[in-house]
């Protein structure tokens, strides 16, 4: 079982999750977090640790920056965009993953640092193609799936490398992955 509670928007959500491990989840219905789900996160938070696990949509990213500024020693972790967009019809979402996109979404969680330290600047990601180019968005999610950050644009992206600890050696691998 994990330990920490695993923080997902909706109730079809934490049936993904249970499918794939064996975790408490909170649901936080979707960007109005109300303050019944707030008040159970807080107690999570300070109790066991949470895990903010939202889509990789617009609204998923308001709810991880949202939950991020309230609870700031929470840990993350991210599914790609490729793993949660449904075969059928489209719709993006961790109901969507597989149990094994989620289990892998899990083992790579990262914790923000306290002070983040900038290691990577807009000049490395356009230098390997992550910013600038026409595919660069698709090497980003590649890189991010890799890394255990997920889907982000260049902005965001690389924030995350610098707020999540990525080292250079972490990076160099990563990016010798990739076609």
């Amino acid at each position: 079982m994990i330990q920490e509670v695993i923080v997902v928007e909706g109730k079809m959500d934490v049936v993904a999750v249970r499918r794939a491990v064996d975790a408490d989840c909170i649901i936080t219905d979707g960007f109005r977090l109300r303050s019944a789900a707030i008040r159970s996160i807080r107690g999570a938070y300070e109790k066991r640790g949470i895990i903010i696990l939202t889509d990789p949509d617009t609204v998923g990213e308001r709810i991880r920056m949202r939950l991020t500024q309230m609870f700031p020693r929470a840990k993350h972790a991210f599914i790609s965009l490729e793993d949660a967009t449904g075969a059928a019809d489209g719709d993006v979402g961790i109901e969507q993953a597989s149990p094994a996109a989620i289990r892998r979404a899990l083992a790579c969680v990262r914790t923000p640092m306290e002070r983040p330290v900038p290691i990577f600047f807009m000049g490395d990601l356009l230098r390997y193609g992550l910013t600038g180019r026409t595919d660069a968005s698709v090497r980003r999610a590649r890189m991010g799936r890799r890394l255990g950050l997920g889907f982000a644009s260049a902005k965001t992206f690389l924030q995350r490398l610098n707020t999540y600890g990525i080292t250079r050696e972490e990076f160099q691998s990563a990016l010798e992955e990739l076609p």
